[in-house]
């Protein structure tokens, strides 16, 4: 399997305007894409809302795996999409990984489409 890049966050507020306001570029609207494809599955959308109320705003994937009532693996994968699309941060601490959410991330995405 190849080895997935992460995308850099971009602050879509600074290079493009609102959705309704002019058109995106090619290299705009790929970025975008690739950030909401991260962001289309249901249970991504669940682990960084758990991840965000969590105690601390951070969480171990170990408190994550019952709540969300799917295998370790499968929420690791989840997981390293969020990480390597840059919305999660990735803490190792001994056996077990940490994730917090990257300050920014979502906001620059939702700011997209704003209609101001």
């Amino acid at each position: 399997m190849p080895v997935m890049e992460p995308l850099p966050i971009i602050d879509v507020t600074a290079c493009c305007s609102p959705l309704t306001k002019e058109s995106l570029d090619a290299g705009a609207a790929d970025d975008l894409a690739r950030a909401l494809k991260a962001l289309s599955d249901p249970s991504r959308l669940r682990l960084i809302s758990m991840v965000a109320a969590h105690e601390g705003k951070e969480a171990c994937v170990c408190d994550l795996v019952e709540p969300l009532g799917l295998s370790q693996p499968t929420v690791s994968h989840h997981l390293k999409v969020l990480v390597d699309a840059g919305f999660l941060a990735r803490d190792k601490r001994g056996v077990w990984a940490y994730y917090s959410l990257v300050p920014g991330a979502l906001d620059s995405v939702s700011a997209f489409f704003a209609t101001v």
